[in-house]
């Protein structure tokens, strides 16, 4: 461990950062007014007592009100914020970790009908796709305002305490003085020549400095090419990161490769499930050794042996694990544990930022207790007595109550109808780009076999064998089969994604998907059909394509589709099938009152999972709850006391896909809220 090289100390002008691993900036909007209340302080800490050296807040906390909050950022422009941002950071450097904030200007990167309704700005008139807003081309008097913004905005982070900031210099205002594409200026600030065009950033740095004094660390997160025709290129990068360390106002580089308007350029920044690691890795390398400056770098490192060789071979002084901490928060707490097998592993689902660019709050995959760490526990407190617990169910459910019962101290036994564990997942992760998804099970079951689960495969069992085993608790977790029965009549005559995943239907040759779910899974079943050479339209009766995928997740897979010639159709819907012949006549129709009709030879019909709750059913009038959950119990972290029938000697639950069709994330939550107080 001494050797380690992640676990070597960094020192930072006069800050001492206790390893090598940090969280960079990054907006998990658990805001509350625009201010970082017991929520946000709660997920920083936890990250600080497992060990991170830096945790960077903010992605990005707001400067101006003409920057209207677009992910629930922290309105930095409040002094408000000074007494959160102190209580987030005394607790934060209890523990031994240091804390920066980054701030910004988003510039274009918002919407005009959010906050104040203030105009959002830029240097140029050009729409920033992923919030479909023209900005306000700036006003002189508006570039002097912004910068005494910054000076004011850094002079509330050092009055609360913090070790530094960061200022945001991609895809918001900043860079966009940079960008030719994008910098439509004439006069001082225009992009004639590189004086011009930094000029903004250079007076953003001067002002702050004068306010924060030269010991208080000023770092920038910056754009060293944008990779986009027009944009900021490498040569320009290099430049401006020669011109940024000569001015001697930044103390590191946080460098970032590509550019953030629409869901397909983000993920070229921040890379999703089924697309390469550390992408820039060595481009950052390449900046840090032409700058000689510490330098910082993040995108889709998610694996210890990566981060370390980033550090062992000069690429990176502090190597960002942004997302790979939502999924552990103890990682570096493991590594020096000798326990590195145990890292519960960021799989790039991308339910995180997902859910933040669709306007909602930062939640992992797998790890329910991340942004709920006020109710959810990261660590399994153990139970006050032992308990005997039959769970039923292999896939993620199961697997999640029989790994936080057996953290509790209970004797559990897991049966298991397949010959194997995963259920749904194993479906999911035939198709290669989702392999990754397979670790969701595998860590849950390391985990089990680590704590002593008793595990029985190709194990169908009935409500007597249940009863027989006199358990106090008995969880079903059975899961869910593939709905087939969405049409009034005439079903048989289409199939279901799982038929073709599973290999039991083979693909047709003019397919028509209907997607009623809204998830992965009739993307998965159409790209499999395209790729065996069929000719695939997928539609759904919904207005926008995939809602439940989200947009930086849905990328990979319309890459993969469009690429392959599938076509999307939005808002028709399935209402029948005959057969002609050979084929197939779908009638669709619309909920605007059209209808037309297709001519396949396959329909497939994705309609979400009916509970496979037989077990559950037979066993619940035997059960001393009677299958019934306190729902007060269970949001306020309580045990379950529920008896209305007291002779019964077990209580019965069930949990994921055996109560109703939801995602991955939901069936483990589930799993965690009620097995934590059993």
């Amino acid at each position: 461990m001494a050797t380690d090289p992640l676990l070597q100390p960094f020192q930072l002008k006069h800050l001492t950062l206790r390893n090598r691993l940090m969280i960079t900036s990054h907006e998990p909007a658990y805001t509350e007014d625009g201010l970082p209340k017991d929520r946000y302080r709660a997920y920083h800490v936890a990250r600080a007592k497992g060990g991170i050296a830096l945790t960077m807040t903010a992605g990005s906390a707001v400067v101006s009100p003409d920057s209207p909050p677009a992910f629930g950022n922290i309105l930095a422009y409040k002094d408000d914020c000074v007494p959160w941002m102190r209580a987030l950071t005394d607790e934060c450097h209890e523990h031994g970790a240091a804390v920066m904030i980054q701030l910004t200007h988003l510039g274009w990167r918002t919407r005009w009908d959010r906050g104040d309704w203030l105009p959002a700005l830029s240097p140029g008139h050009a729409r920033e796709p992923a919030h479909r807003h023209y900005p306000k081309q700036l006003e002189d008097w508006d570039i002097a305002r912004i910068i005494a913004d910054y000076a004011d905005a850094a002079e509330r982070m050092q009055a609360a305490g913090l070790d530094g900031i960061e200022l945001e210099s991609y895809g918001h205002l900043m860079d966009a003085f940079w960008s030719p594409s994008r910098n439509q200026l004439t006069g001082p600030y225009g992009p004639q020549d590189y004086d011009s065009r930094l000029r903004f950033t250079m007076e953003v740095l001067e002002t702050i400095r004068a306010r924060v004094g030269r010991e208080f660390i000023v770092g920038i997160r910056y754009v060293a090419d944008e990779a986009t025709q027009g944009g900021i290129t490498r040569a320009d990068g290099i430049e401006i990161t020669k011109r940024l360390k000569a001015s001697g106002q930044v103390d590191f580089l946080n460098v970032i490769r590509g550019h953030l308007e629409t869901d397909a350029a983000l993920t070229g920044i921040i890379p999703v499930q089924g697309q390469p690691s550390a992408p820039h890795l060595d481009f950052a390398g390449e900046v840090r050794a032409e700058a000689q400056i510490p330098t910082f770098h993040a995108a889709k490192i998610q694996d210890v042996a990566t981060a370390r060789h980033a550090v062992a071979s000069g690429k990176l002084d502090m190597v960002g694990m942004t997302r790979a901490h939502l999924a552990d928060p103890d990682i570096i707490a493991k590594i020096e544990a000798g326990e590195e097998d145990r890292i519960r592993p960021c799989v790039g689902a991308n339910y995180c930022l997902d859910r933040i660019y669709m306007g909602g709050a930062a939640l992992c995959l797998h790890n329910p207790a991340t942004g709920r760490e006020l109710e959810q526990p990261h660590h399994i407190a153990p139970a006050e007595t032992p308990l005997t617990i039959t769970v039923v169910g292999a896939g993620p459910a199961g697997l999640e109550a029989a790994r936080v019962c057996a953290e509790r101290g209970h004797s559990v036994t897991l049966h298991e109808a397949a010959p194997h564990p995963g259920g749904q997942i194993r479906l999911t992760a035939r198709s290669p780009r989702r392999a990754e998804m397979m670790q969701v099970i595998d860590w849950r079951l390391a985990e089990c076999e680590r704590l002593g689960v008793t595990f029985h495969y190709n194990s169908w069992i009935e409500p007597e064998d249940i009863t027989a085993a006199l358990p106090d608790v008995a969880i079903i977790a059975t899961g869910g089969l593939a709905a087939e029965d969405y049409l009034p009549d005439n079903n048989e005559l289409a199939v279901s994604p799982w038929d073709i995943l599973s290999g039991d239907a083979a693909p047709g040759k003019r397919v028509l998907v209907y997607d009623e779910a809204g998830d992965y899974t009739a993307l998965q079943a159409a790209e499999m059909i395209a790729e065996a050479g069929g000719e695939v339209e997928i539609m759904t009766r919904d207005r926008s394509f995939a809602p439940e995928v989200m947009g930086m997740t849905l990328t990979p897979a319309m890459q993969a589709l469009q690429r392959l010639g599938v076509r999307t159709t939005v808002m028709w819907r399935l209402d029948g099938i005959t057969r002609s012949g050979n084929a197939l006549n779908a009638q669709i129709g619309s909920d605007y009152g059209a209808s037309a009709t297709r001519e396949v030879d396959q329909v497939v019909i994705s309609n979400g999972t009916r509970p496979l709750d037989d077990l559950y059913f037979d066993l619940k009038p035997l059960s001393r709850n009677l299958g019934e959950v306190d729902y007060t119990a269970l949001r306020n972290g309580a045990p379950q006391t529920l008896a209305p029938n007291p002779e019964s000697s077990f209580r019965l639950f069930r949990i994921g896909d055996a109560v109703a069709s939801r995602n991955t994330h939901a069936a483990i939550y589930g799993a965690l809220r009620l097995c934590k107080a059993l």
